[in-house]
């Protein structure tokens, strides 16, 4: 926008709020929720020029022309609409558009996304793809570039990367606020070239870098990373997390998401040791669609973090002005006052927060829930949804895990996956194991499965066979997913390698999802052709069909939460203890492979 266009604007509000010039909108009556003051301030009213507030006080009626629309708040909370300061739109399984559409209604009306997933599948180009998608939204949809693509290189290898040239040429478009979350932690406090100068090139471009610091090491890497740059950090489940990222000049990011539930154990820095909460910020990561749906997004996380004690004014700031502050849009957002965007809602109880209303850019987007208004129709290219690529059907001879002929009669030891139910850490956990007939065989008694990796970006044909622990399954099952950060590869978990391979060729066929297959039928699916990570759908059937995974999950007798999304993640290669990757077991405390079997080669 032009200097000029700038004071054409600034003149008109002013205009308005003298009662020069008559108001678009007028909202009057209601309790004005001043999160940059601490005050809920009644008898107030609104007046509203084309996108932005003009006047907030008691008393807008000199505002009010014949075509001024007026709204009788009949005393409800004024809240600024609500902000989520770290997410990723794939993890609900849906695009933007269709992201946007399940949220809004609940009073979201800015999103801070990081398009990490896609630009694992498909580098620049996806970013890019997201970042237009976003523009044409009727919120807010802010865009962070990847980092860390991939994101611990030598240990996997993604569909496309990511480098500083990269960073540097993202910067420079619309939409984009920063950099995404710096997960290679170590690469930081090892002073790593490439991601230095990924971090240099955001300063240069004066954005924010995003955190990502995965260890419960306080030490002395923590303040290595911390030296570093990275400005936020939502990866914190302690409550000494959160006070030593605030102590070191960052934000605290607290995340409630499908799968991680950290709020809980960081507001206490907040609500028992009295540190101060401007610091602090909320947000949701990852969000399945089934979750969007039936509990809602940042609406849900105030809800959870106000039921724990925490003053509404104290998370409203978190959810609203202290994400605004922290991006550098304070001017624009997170606060209702003059000059600011008109994103506005209309609630009847802060402690039970469900918006009557929702206004973004001054049009009422969403009344009871109910949309008011059309959202943008979204082409996509042919080759965003031709992403799943494997030489040939897998069979269970593919899935087989063979012992090295040198160990056989001796006494195994395997490292194997531990699943920590709610959080995304592993254990790295060290079980004997017995050869059978030249392989190791699953173990349902013990809760030991198989767990693979297949390649699916280049059709190389690779999988990588090892073994976890924590599912519970019973009986002749398989899960897949495409959906496995960070690379995205297929990964597929199952007590059959015959039921593994036949969820690997329905994943295939379905050009990515999930899938879980049970005595060779596939009892619940969702297919994701956008990235091997996306539907088209609404949120809602999306759901439905992710339930089905959940059902096929309980089928298979798992009873964690959000089993699919712990699938998801065992993969992630930047958060310890143990992951795998397409090249093999990855230790995550040390940065290095493992053998399946202690004794063999990694």
């Amino acid at each position: 926008m032009t200097s000029q266009e700038i004071s054409a604007r600034t003149r008109n509000l002013v205009d308005v709020a003298m009662g020069r010039e008559k108001a678009d909108l007028v909202i009057k009556n209601g309790r004005w929720v001043c999160v940059q003051s601490g005050e809920i301030i009644p008898d107030t009213d609104i007046a509203v020029a084309g996108e932005r507030i003009a006047f907030v006080g008691n008393d807008a009626s000199h505002t009010i022309g014949e075509t001024t629309r007026v709204v009788d708040a009949d005393g409800m909370f004024l809240v600024p609409g609500l902000l989520d300061a770290h997410m990723h739109v794939e993890s609900g399984m849906i695009t933007v558009t269709e992201f946007v559409r399940a949220v809004a209604p609940r009073g979201t009306t800015g999103m801070f996304i990081d398009p990490h997933e896609i630009a694992n599948v498909f580098g620049l180009k996806g970013v890019k793809l997201m970042a237009d998608e976003a523009a044409d939204q009727p919120i807010h949809v802010w865009v962070q570039v990847p980092s860390c693509v991939p994101s611990a290189p030598g240990l996997e290898t993604p569909g496309s990367s990511i480098g500083p040239a990269d960073v540097a040429e993202a910067m420079q478009w619309d939409r984009i606020i920063g950099l995404g979350e710096m997960m290679n932690f170590p690469g930081v406090y090892f002073s790593d070239q490439k991601m230095h100068d990924e971090m240099a090139a955001t300063r240069e471009a004066g954005k924010v870098i995003g955190g990502h610091y995965a260890a419960h090491d306080l030490g002395i890497p923590f303040h290595g990373y911390a030296a570093g740059g990275p400005e936020d950090d939502h990866e914190g489940t302690r409550k000494e997390d959160a006070i030593a990222r605030v102590r070191q000049g960052m934000k605290a990011m607290l995340r409630l998401g499908s799968g991680w539930l950290d709020v809980e154990a960081q507001i206490k820095a907040v609500n028992e040791d009295g540190l101060d909460s401007r610091h602090f910020i909320l947000c949701t990561d990852d969000s399945h669609s089934e979750t969007l749906v039936n509990d809602g997004h940042m609406d849900r996380v105030l809800r959870h973090t106000i039921g724990l004690g925490t003053d509404p004014m104290t998370a409203l700031q978190m959810a609203t002005i202290n994400t605004a502050e922290h991006f550098g849009v304070a001017r624009d957002m997170g606060q209702i006052a003059p000059g600011r965007f008109a994103d506005i809602l209309l609630v009847e109880d802060l402690h039970d927060f469900h918006p009557h209303q929702v206004y973004a850019r001054g049009t009422l987007l969403a009344e009871q829930g109910v949309w008011q208004i059309d959202l943008p129709s979204i082409a996509y290219p042919d080759w965003a949804a031709q992403s799943v690529n494997v030489k040939n059907p897998l069979t269970a001879a593919d899935f087989i895990l063979p012992v090295d002929p040198d160990l056989k009669g001796a006494d195994l030891t395997a490292h194997v996956i531990g699943v920590v139910e709610g959080q995304a850490p592993t254990r790295h956990l060290r079980m004997p194991v017995q050869a059978e007939d030249g392989e190791i065989k699953i173990d349902l008694k013990r809760d030991l499965l198989k767990i693979a990796l297949v390649e699916r970006h280049k059709a190389t044909g690779g999988v990588v066979v090892g073994l976890v622990n924590g599912f519970g399954l019973e009986g002749a099952c398989a899960l897949g997913s495409t959906v496995a950060h960070d690379s995205h590869h297929m990964i597929v978990v199952g007590t059959d390698e015959q039921q593994m391979a036949l969820a690997a060729n329905q994943l295939a066929e379905m050009n990515g999802g999930q899938v879980v297959v049970k005595d060779g039928e596939v009892i619940g699916s969702v297919a994701l052709p956008i990235a091997g990570l996306m539907s088209t759908k609404q949120a809602d059937v999306v759901a439905e069909e992710a339930a089905s995974v959940l059902a096929g999950f309980q089928a298979c007798g798992c009873e964690i939460v959000n089993p699919n999304m712990q699938l998801s993640l065992l993969a992630l290669v930047v958060i310890p203890e143990l992951r795998i990757s397409d090249l093999g077991l990855v230790d995550v405390d040390k940065f290095e492979f493992v053998p399946v079997l202690e004794g063999e080669q990694a």
